[in-house]
């Protein structure tokens, strides 16, 4: 398998991990979305986190989705992910050319700029949950960190990384997500931050060729790691035309009637995979019917 997720404990239990190789589907993103390198970075790190959030999920239908908005010139991104390592995405805007930090460095935090990152989390209850913190740094991990710790009152390390190539494509892409449980001990703590601060940047590793197995293997290795299993992960987008043509009825009479009338036609694009579907004027009388 090529894009895949482990998850692991360590400490006897009272640490949970993950960590993630994400450059296919990263790679898929990018083509289907036509982004810029700043982009491409951006919307990988979104993606690779929804990933591995999304593996802690217990249910069969569970998802989460995560949202950026900010006053940069990428203005925002949404992602989801579901139990099954499945996720999807896009940025508001693509074509977002800016300087790098430095030479080699992408400015992520430069591209998003000031606002906030939103977790919703649809798990079966009548009301999904959702958190919401303002952005401190625009760069996602950062970020990441800071919602685990005022929302959900986790301590938590989150390393994402993406590596583009000067054709633009994506070389790597991958990060990991650590988390401590409650029952962790100070002993326990201080070691994982002592290894936390002599590792690599995540960017690093992931140009070594480290895998997953091998990050983890560093951090937590002394630990007590135990690898529990691997989750394939990929970009997967559940629209169809019945979808569409589900959401073209709920508009209603009127407003399918302004179409037709209008246009004659329709054509509904998906903000997640940039699929196009095409609705001809018989097919919307049909759909007007459905509708009355």
């Amino acid at each position: 398998m090529s894009d895949y997720i482990v998850r692991a404990t360590a400490g006897n239990g009272c640490i949970r991990a993950f960590a993630a190789t994400t450059g296919g589907l990263v790679q898929h993103a990018r083509e289907i979305h036509h982004t810029a390198p700043v982009a491409s970075a951006a919307l990988g790190r979104m993606l690779t986190a929804a990933a591995m959030m999304g593996t802690t999920l217990k249910g069969e239908k569970d998802l989460i989705t995560l949202q950026i908005r900010g006053d940069g010139p990428l203005q925002g991104i949404v992602v989801s992910g579901d139990s099954h390592g499945r996720v999807k995405g896009y940025v508001f805007q693509p074509n977002v050319e800016i300087p790098d930090l430095y030479p080699g460095k992408l400015n992520v935090g430069g591209a998003i700029g000031a606002g906030y990152l939103s977790v919703i989390k649809d798990i079966g209850m009548r009301e999904p949950y959702a958190g919401r913190i303002e952005l401190i740094s625009g760069e996602i991990a950062e970020d990441l960190t800071y919602y685990f710790a005022q929302s959900e009152q986790t301590p938590s390390a989150v390393a994402l990384g993406v590596l583009v190539e000067t054709d633009t494509s994506i070389r790597r892409a991958g990060g990991f997500l650590i988390q401590l449980l409650p029952d962790a001990t100070e002993e326990t703590i201080s070691h994982l931050e002592q290894k936390l601060n002599a590792i690599p940047y995540v960017t690093d590793l992931l140009d070594m060729g480290k895998t997953p197995e091998e990050i983890l293997e560093m951090i937590l290795g002394d630990l007590d790691l135990r690898i529990l299993d691997t989750v394939p992960v990929s970009f997967y987008c559940n629209c169809s035309k019945e979808r569409v043509e589900k959401a073209l009825i709920s508009i209603g009479r009127e407003e399918l009637e302004k179409i037709i009338r209008e246009d004659k036609k329709a054509t509904l694009h998906c903000h997640f995979c940039s699929k196009e579907y095409h609705f001809t004027e018989e097919e919307l009388h049909q759909l007007l019917e459905e509708a009355k």
